[in-house]
């Protein structure tokens, strides 16, 4: 017979239990891979010619705030781009660290010939 996992102590309110804190960098890091896969597919044979995205967070409370600064494939379509990253970015974050994604801004810094039409 298996032993069971051992949970929170009996009694014990919940603010009591303790806390995770996430740091700002795993956010970051997480935004940015999120983003990377997005614009792996924009790319022709998933050649990426643009600079990385540079990711800044913000953690106002509960909640999570990302920027994030890209450089786009073009010709595409940059507002479909644009969406799918700001989509990928909340699901992975919300996913990954169960806090809950108030906003995600994105920058489009630069337009790099070369992308699928």
């Amino acid at each position: 017979m298996a032993a069971a996992a051992p949970g929170p102590a009996p009694g014990l309110a919940p603010a009591r239990r303790g806390r995770l804190r996430v740091a700002d960098r795993v956010y970051a890091r997480i935004a940015a891979r999120a983003a990377r896969e997005v614009l792996a597919v924009a790319w022709p044979a998933g050649r990426v010619k643009g600079a990385p995205p540079r990711v800044t967070v913000a953690v106002p409370g509960s909640t999570v705030t990302v920027r994030v600064e890209l450089e786009l494939p073009f010709p595409a379509d940059v507002a479909g781009l644009a969406r799918a990253v700001r989509e990928a970015i909340a699901a992975r974050v919300a996913g990954l660290t169960g806090t809950r994604v108030s906003d995600v801004v994105i920058v489009v810094e630069k337009l790099v010939t070369g992308g699928t039409s």
